[in-house]
């Protein structure tokens, strides 16, 4: 702490986590035609995972925080709320409030702990001790903060940035990452385990398969769980593939289940986690209804009063199905602590083409949004042999798609599914005729075709 031209120590820092996201301190560049510079960074943990502020100084005078928010990017500035500011435990998780005439959602309400910091930073909550930290969204994008570690709330509002409309200058080079990559031993089978992304807060040990909790740094005591049946992805893990024009390397695999309220029958999907460096992470999902590609959102859509219609951005998406998921095996590297049960409560709405997915844990309310995608463009981009082939899927759709059964194809298989059966049914007639009993026992009823499910 500086006061004047005096330096004191206030409390022995931790270590900061060795960053392989392409900031660091120094990096320059602009917002909104203002030059800013990276002058220092925070890195803050709650029971949803970590994340880092980097405090940036505008040269006029002005400060504003760069957050990295689940992969993206937010920077936010302070701000008031127009009255005093509530206590914490006032924002219900998913209740909506008005801010200055504005509706916002509440994303999150949590215990947050300042983990780390560095470089010059404008204040500092209490090291080490809890504090409240509250975030509100809204429909077209923007982020409202209020943590409670000072003496007084502060508050912070923003939207979401892309690092190449800041212009930056001075980043960290990509060949970094692999030059530090953090390593250490499986606490299960003691097999070499490597760490490639800062943001990694969970990881699955290549050699036994274990799940490794990294959520507090490595160095410290590590959890692990252990997980049988390993899973093999169609798409291996490292394989890096070209979508909407940028490269993106597969970091993480989940395969999870899902069940709709008051039914016993499960149904099933796969994700992966895909990051780029600039970009964030994107998630390829893998279901009975085709392939899809999904990226968090910054802002909360608004639901309706009876939760069936969501609106983000200005579309209107209707609700097409609720059901608890739950997460049966990760492997690779995540940048939220994964815990093989872990369960969620979603919501999938749709507007054409276009999806809308909300996920509720106890502490935080996430939504995504994207759209549906060809398995063979899937193919394509991460350059699989077999093509489209191994990827196709019964594509929810007014017609067929490739690699799938059409409509039309599953109508000529029934037809001729009857008339098989029918002739059956002559034969036994006719077999029958002249006999005292004419009548004939079903041994079950007929049909049972299931078509798996209409779900993600």
């Amino acid at each position: 702490m500086r006061s004047g031209d005096t330096l004191e120590r206030v409390g022995k820092m931790a270590e900061v986590f060795e960053d392989y996201s392409p900031l660091q301190l120094m990096a320059a560049g602009r917002y909104e035609n203002k030059p800013f510079t990276l002058l220092g960074r925070l890195q803050y943990r709650t029971g949803s995972g970590t994340w880092a502020e980097w405090h940036a100084l505008f040269d006029d005078g002005s400060t504003g925080l760069l957050a990295e928010d689940n992969g993206s990017y937010v920077f936010t500035f302070p701000a008031t709320l127009q009255r005093d500011v509530p206590t914490a435990d006032r924002f219900r998780l998913g209740a909506t409030t008005a801010v200055a005439g504005k509706t916002f959602t509440v994303a999150s309400n949590d215990q947050a702990t300042l983990l780390s910091a560095q470089g010059e930073l404008p204040k500092l909550p209490p090291l080490g001790q809890p504090f409240a930290a509250i975030e509100l969204r809204s429909d077209d994008g923007e982020v409202l903060s209020i943590d409670y570690g000072g003496t007084q709330p502060q508050v912070t509002r923003g939207h979401q940035v892309n690092l190449e409309g800041l212009q930056l200058t001075g980043l960290r080079g990509e060949a970094a990452k692999d030059e530090k990559g953090r390593q250490f031993a499986c606490p299960h089978c003691g097999a070499p385990v490597q760490v490639q992304l800062e943001s990694t807060r969970s990881i699955t040990c290549p050699s036994c398969h274990s799940v490794i909790d990294l959520s507090q740094g490595v160095g410290h005591e590590l959890l692990h769980a252990i997980q049988d049946e390993p899973v093999q992805p169609l798409i291996p893990l490292g394989t890096v593939g070209q979508l909407q024009g940028a490269a993106w390397q597969v970091v993480g695999f989940q395969q999870r289940m899902g069940r709709e309220p008051g039914e016993d029958e499960q149904f099933g999907w796969s994700e992966y986690l895909l990051y780029n460096a600039k970009r964030g992470f994107l998630f390829l999902v893998d279901s009975e209804e085709g392939w899809s590609v999904v990226k968090p959102t910054t802002g909360a859509p608004t639901l309706s009063t009876d939760g069936r219609v969501a609106t983000y951005l200005g579309k209107r998406y209707q609700l097409k199905e609720s059901y608890d998921a739950e997460t049966g095996y990760v492997a690779g590297e995540f940048y939220w602590p994964v815990v093989r049960g872990q369960k969620t409560f979603n919501r999938d709405f749709a507007s054409g083409g276009d999806l809308l997915s909300m996920e509720q844990a106890p502490r935080e309310v996430t939504w995504s949004s994207g759209g549906k995608i060809e398995s063979d463009t899937v193919a394509t981009a991460f350059k699989l042999q077999g093509g489209g082939r191994d990827f196709g899927r019964g594509d929810a759709g007014p017609t067929a798609r490739k690699g799938g059964l059409g409509c039309g194809c599953l109508v000529l298989i029934l037809v001729a599914i009857v008339l098989l059966v029918l002739l059956i049914i002559l034969f036994r007639n006719d077999d029958n005729s002249g006999r005292s009993s004419g009548s004939r026992s079903g041994g079950g009823s007929y049909g049972g075709y299931s078509s798996g499910g209409g779900h993600k």
